[in-house]
């Protein structure tokens, strides 16, 4: 039987190189982005993880861009769902650049890249300082882990300190983009990594047209979950999804049919001390 604790659902609806070329709906405007983000919520995603694109479309870290983004969905729907930026660099950005943008924002939530915010060898005084920082202007962040590798070199972070004791989010990213379509089976590795770990709590993406499978698994043992065209377009059956939401619907009927429930954004605030 499953963890009956709430699951996060979590939609990223564009990623950092999609268009409208890969689907006719990819939001990528604030207006774009609003009406998705109340689509999905209404599907029962609690939080939006969200990228912005400048006037030709590109992948852009800019203050402004996420400020024009975060005010047409707080005017659609309020505090009904968590906001996450993006700090994805996608080869065009360093890590002052990523943090810098971090300070000028002071978002909601954020997803952090290990390998990105502090590659090896790097600057651990300062990503400590960081780290320390977003816990004081209470930003939830969470972070990117893409091998167990990853994961074992966050718990020695952790262990000695560099990230003091707080409660740890993660997201294990199973597969990768245009190169390997995920698995199931490849959540093993990441879970044999963080056995025994307390204040831990991890989420699941998954590219390629196996995600929904990947969700499930994800249910079963605990975890949560996100999901949108950033990874996958496909429905379980090959079709193409119509548009977000529906594979936010399919990925919540999927945990709910193992007894996990989704989670609103209200209640994730009051978990995760945002807000």
């Amino acid at each position: 039987m499953a963890d009956a604790s709430p699951m996060l659902f979590t939609v990223a609806p564009n990623g950092a190189r999609l268009g409208k070329a890969d689907h006719a709906t990819l939001p990528i405007s604030p207006v774009e982005l609003a009406d998705c983000a109340q689509d999905c919520v209404r599907a029962g995603a609690a939080m939006i993880h969200l990228h912005v694109r400048d006037q030709a479309g590109k992948h852009v870290l800019d203050a402004d861009g996420y400020r024009d983004a975060i005010s047409a969905i707080r005017n659609k729907l309020g505090d009904d769902i968590v906001i996450q930026v993006t700090t994805e660099a996608v080869g065009m950005y360093k890590n002052d650049a990523q943090m810098a943008l971090v300070r000028d924002l002071k978002p909601e939530a954020v997803s952090l890249g290990l390998r990105e915010l502090l590659p090896e060898g790097g600057d651990e005084k300062e990503f400590a300082t960081f780290w320390k920082w977003l816990r004081a202007e209470r930003i939830w962040p969470q972070v990117i882990l893409y091998d167990d590798s990853d994961v074992l070199r966050l718990m020695d972070l952790r262990n000695r300190g560099v990230l003091g004791n707080d409660h740890l989010s993660v997201l294990f990213v199973l597969g990768r983009y245009g190169k390997q379509q995920a698995e199931a089976a490849e959540l093993v590795p990441f879970l044999n990594a963080i056995e025994g770990q307390v204040a831990l709590d991890w989420s699941v993406c998954a590219f390629g047209a196996k995600e929904n499978a990947c969700i499930t698994a994800a249910a079963c043992l605990g975890g949560h979950a996100r999901v949108g065209f950033e990874n996958n377009r496909y429905l379980p059956d090959g079709t193409i999804a119509l548009d977000n939401a529906q594979l936010i619907e399919q990925a919540v009927m999927s945990a709910q049919l193992v007894g996990r429930h989704p989670i609103s954004s209200h209640n994730l605030r009051k978990l995760r001390s945002i807000g």
